[in-house]
Formats: C-alpha cells, structure tokens, sequence
C-alpha cells in the first residue's frame, strides 16, 4: 500500500515537471513575443492618461482647457555611456540634481521606471525629443494639465495637483495610483468623478538603448483612454470679468443667480488669484506664495465668509411674522428710539408711524423690534423664559426654510452654514442661566448671533424674486454625458411661506430703489430694480456694505448679493456694484454704467 502510494507522488513529480518543460519551451523557442522580449530587454507597461474635461461658460466659451505636458521616466539598468552634462544641459538640471535622481530611482528599483522630472512644458520637451536616442535609459511620457482662457474664476473652478497618500489611503475603488494629478478644490474638485476620464495603458517593447521597437502582441492587451466629460458651467463669462473687475482691490464677495433655475451666472471672492498660477511646474512655488498671503486668496468669501446680515434680515423677519399672523401689511408701530436706535432721515423722523412696506423701506429699527417680539413674545407660557424659547425655536423653524442656518448643497466644497440661533443655543450661551426677549433682541435687525453667508443671501433674494421657492444654487448647467445637471438642482425648494406675503416684499424692495435707502446708485433706466440696504457692524473696524437686489420686478432676470468689507453703508458700495452688474447683464453693450469710475475709485463717501 505505501509502495503504491510512492509510485503514485512520483508520477505526480514527473507529470509537473513534464509541464513545465513544455511550458519553457514554448515560451523560448516557439512563442516569438518572448523571444522578442528576451533580445530586447524590456517589455514595458505604459500608462496612456486620459483628456481632462473641459469646462465651459453657459454661452459655450472655454474657461478651462488642457495643454500638452511631459514626464521624463527612467530606467537605471539602462543607463549606460550617456554624456551626463549634455543631458543635464538639454533638460535644464545640475550635474548634482542627475546624480541623486539617479540615486533615488536606483533606491526604489534597478529595473522599474520611476519618475526623473515631472511637468516638461511642450517647448522643453521640443528641444529635448530629437536626442532621446542618446540617452538609454530615459523614456519621455505625455500627460496634460490645466490651462485657462481667462485669468478669472479661480475660487470657483478650483485647481488640480498631484494625489497626496492620504487621498489615496481613501481610494477605496483603486482608482488612483501615486503621482496621479486629482481636483483639489472648487469644480475641479467636485466633479472629479466626471473630469477624470479613465486612463489607458499600452505594452510597448524597447530595446536597451531606450528606443521603441513596437508594441507587445501588436497591441492586443493595450487598453485605450477614455477622455473625460466636459461640463458647461452657469457661468456668464463677460459678466464675471465685470463683476471682478469691479471687485479689484477691495475685499469681499458677489454672487448673481437666475432665480428660474438657481443658476450662478457670477460668483466672486476678492481678492482672489489667477487660475494659472496653479498650473504646471511652479505649482509648489506659487501655491505657498498665495497661501501665505494675509489677504487670504484662497478663502472662498462667497461660500466660506460668516457675516451679521444686517438690515436686509429685516425682509425675512417680515415675511415669517406675517405667515405667523403676528402682523399684517397694514400693522404699524412707531419709530421709538428708546427701544433702539434707528437711521432716520428726512423721510422717515422720529416718531413716525410706519405701515410694513414703509418700514423696510426706510429700515426702521423699532419696527423690527416690535416685530420679533411679536414673534418670540406669544404668551403660550406664563414664565417669560419658557415663552421666549417657544416663540424664538418657532422662529428658527421658518427662517431655516428659507435656506439659512446650514450649507445649501451648492457644488462646490467648503461652504459654510452660517447661524441662527435657537433657544440651545442661548441655553449654552448662558451657560443655564433664564434668558427672554430682552437678551436677544438684536437678532431682530440683523445683528447678534445672526450669521449668514453670501451665498445664502442671494439665494434669499432669489426666492423673493420667484415669490416663495428657491432652486437649490449651483455652477454646472449641463454634464456631457446627460446634458443636464445634477437632478438635486432641478428640484423647487418652497419656504411656507405664502406667495401674497411677497407681493408685499417685492413692494416694499421696490420702494427702496425708487425713493428709499438705495435709490441712488441702484436705480436703473427703464428697468425696475427691486433692493435692500444693509450696513453691517463690524466692530472695531469699518462697517461691511451690503445690498441685495433683483431684476425686472416681473419676471426676473437676475438675482444678487454683494458684500464689501469695511466700505460703510450699504447703499454706497454694495449698491453701487449691484446697479452696475444687473445693467450689464440685462443691457448688455447698451449699459451706460455710469456709477463705474465710482466704484473703481474705491472712495465710498
């Protein structure tokens, strides 16, 4: 029995190694692809990288394209009898630098091909191309990157660079490989999924003086990239040129959305930096530069930038009393400055008794005290404390409809929620304490605990305009693989609030341009512009200027914000701004613009 048990492991042994033989010989004398291999050294897998998409503006213009770039790789076994000084003189290198690039692909492999130099522009690699058959060892390797049609946009389209090991820690579909270039910010980094493309690879054969000889079994296992899909943005290109043209030197934030689609036709954060900066070789150099400007170009403003929204809260505090039946267009109250201080004016003196509309169009503080009391004061509760909580979280509820208080889902990363405070809020804030009414009136004109971002701002008066909805805002209009956005950006976002209740808004927004604290500079020529004022305490510093605006009052166009830091009050350089950019975008080259040598100026007194 064991004896058979022998002949039978034996016979296995002999079977195995009868196979491998074969095997080898097949290999190295009938199959001509290893033969191939063998007399030439290598065969080598190269990777083919995908077309980026490109980005486009709503009309069709290119804002973000690729151009040709260069990777040298190289083989250390195949480096042999090279002119090292001619090499380093073509390429642009030290003797030094050779040597321990040499050195450090050595380390990694003797055999494999890593990365020598990286980002060779089209104009080194012209000069370098004609001589690669002098320098074994050496393989040239075409990629892209990023290129730009105008210097505008950056905060907005983002940038690419090279995939750190913690985003490919976080690979979890294996996508990536080191050395890849990956969206890190903005559109770019957003809609890496659609940008990316799929990578190719080609086996090609090479003899061991680095030159190609052909491709392994003609190509059979080479796999073709794909490119990726462009995509059109909601972007208005002209108009975003004015936007940051009028912009330039001063600190602060636009944003102009078409309300009948959520669309952002402009989106600006100044200052800011130009696209091509962060593009090619000095990408390192330059990214640290502008990273480390105390201007902070790289803080996205429109979506990152927190600020007290000042008196064009008031717009909401009407329209949530009103849902609420605590007032009607018709309640007046009267401008008691003993409760808080107020603008006052020729128009609207001490003591006057305003109806609704007249109250947002002179911005009467008293008013909107008396309305958020209204509000927070219900007598539900017979402890003040207790009362104040319900009515303040009532509040919060309605006023989180219209968009505030958490990110909106924009398509671009890092935006911010803002604040609206709520009755845990100020239990935290007081630290247990009882607090009611009169601890946190402030809230009531737009100040206090209140943060809102800019973007939720023009999306506000974006759904002003549609009178009671809101498209979620977005920068991408159409993905080229469906020609349609994201399905989330197509969906009506209503507030509760009834649409009679912004009849009277648009009314009262109206008056503000035509005689009330924004007729000067927003007010436009056969076009009624609908607008609010909003001077921002900003202490110890200048107050912010703040306007918001849309445009006609019927069917309306456009939709904006805009925030200027430390320009004073709103009705000089926000409003100045948005009169100019509703005139450009709806009259086009017919605009006279004539607040433009004012707003360039800078001097907002």
């Amino acid at each position: 029995m064991n004896k058979s048990r022998g002949y039978i492991i034996q016979g296995i042994f002999v079977v195995v190694a009868i196979l491998f033989s074969i095997r080898l010989f097949s290999l190295q004398v009938l199959d001509d692809s290893y033969k191939t291999a063998a007399d030439n050294n290598i065969i080598q897998a190269e990777i083919e990288y995908p077309f980026r998409g490109l980005i486009y503006d709503r009309n069709g213009e290119i804002l973000v394209a690729n151009k040709a770039i260069f990777d040298l790789l190289v083989i250390p076994t195949q480096i042999k009898n090279i002119d090292t000084l001619r090499f380093c003189n073509l390429v642009g290198i030290s003797v030094e630098e050779f040597e321990t690039k040499v050195k450090k692909a050595k380390a990694y492999s003797y055999v494999k091909t890593s990365l020598f130099l990286k980002q060779i522009s089209l104009e080194e690699f012209s000069k370098f191309e004609d001589h690669l058959d002098e320098f074994p060892g050496f393989v040239l390797q075409p990629r892209t990157t990023r290129s730009y049609t105008y210097p505008i946009l950056a905060n907005a389209l983002g940038y690419i660079s090279e995939i750190s090991q913690y985003e490919l820690d976080r690979d979890t579909v294996n996508y990536y490989h080191s050395g890849d270039y990956i969206g890190k910010s903005g559109l770019e980094s957003n809609y890496e999924t659609y940008l990316r493309g799929l990578r190719g690879k080609q086996f090609k054969i090479r003899n061991v003086r680095g030159v190609e000889k052909g491709k392994f079994k003609d190509g059979k296992f080479d796999t073709l990239a794909v490119p990726g899909f462009s995509i059109t943005s909601t972007i208005d290109r002209t108009l975003q040129e004015y936007a940051e043209k009028l912009m330039k030197g001063k600190s602060g934030s636009i944003v102009a959305i078409e309300p009948s689609t959520g669309e952002i036709l402009s989106i600006v954060s100044a200052p800011s930096y130009e696209p091509g900066l962060l593009s090619g070789k000095d990408f390192s150099k330059n990214f640290n530069t502008i990273k480390q400007d105390t201007l902070k170009p790289l803080f996205n403003r429109p979506l990152m930038a927190a600020y007290r929204p000042g008196s064009i809260f008031k717009i909401v505090q009407a329209l949530v009393a009103m849902q609420e039946g605590v007032i009607t267009p018709y309640t007046r109250f009267k401008c008691n400055t003993n409760l808080i201080g107020c603008h006052n004016g020729a128009s609207h003196p001490f003591g006057t008794s305003e109806k609704l509309v007249g109250a947002i169009k002179n911005s009467c503080n008293p008013f909107f005290y008396q309305v958020m009391r209204k509000m927070v004061v219900q007598h539900v509760e017979e402890s003040a404390y207790k009362d104040a909580k319900i009515g303040l979280d009532k509040w919060n509820g309605y006023v989180r409809n219209f968009g505030f208080g958490a990110p909106l889902g924009i398509d671009l990363p890092g935006e911010k929620g803002g604040l609206i405070p709520d009755s845990k809020y100020y239990d935290r804030a007081y630290g247990g304490r009882e607090w009611k009414f009169s601890n946190i009136y402030s809230i009531a004109i737009g100040e206090g605990e209140n943060l809102v971002v800019p973007i939720q701002m023009a999306n506000f008066t974006a759904t002003v305009a549609n009178r009671g909805y809101y498209y979620k805002p977005h920068l991408v209009k159409a993905i080229s693989n469906t020609g349609n956005p994201l399905p989330i950006y197509t969906k009506k976002n209503y507030t509760g609030v009834d649409s009679a209740y912004f009849e009277v808004a648009v009314e009262a927004m109206a008056e503000v341009i035509k005689s009330g604290t924004g007729q000067w500079r927003a007010k436009l020529k056969d076009i009624e512009v609908c607008g609010k004022t909003g001077t921002v305490q900003n202490d110890p510093n200048p107050d912010h200027s703040v306007f918001i605006a849309f445009a006609p009052r019927d069917n309306p166009k456009i939709a904006i914000s805009v925030y200027v830091e430390n320009a004073g009050q709103g009705a000089r350089a926000a409003a100045a701004i948005s009169g100019l950019l509703i005139e450009k975008y709806l009259k086009k080259d017919s605009a006279t613009l004539y607040f433009e040598p004012y707003v360039l100026k800078g001097d907002f007194e």
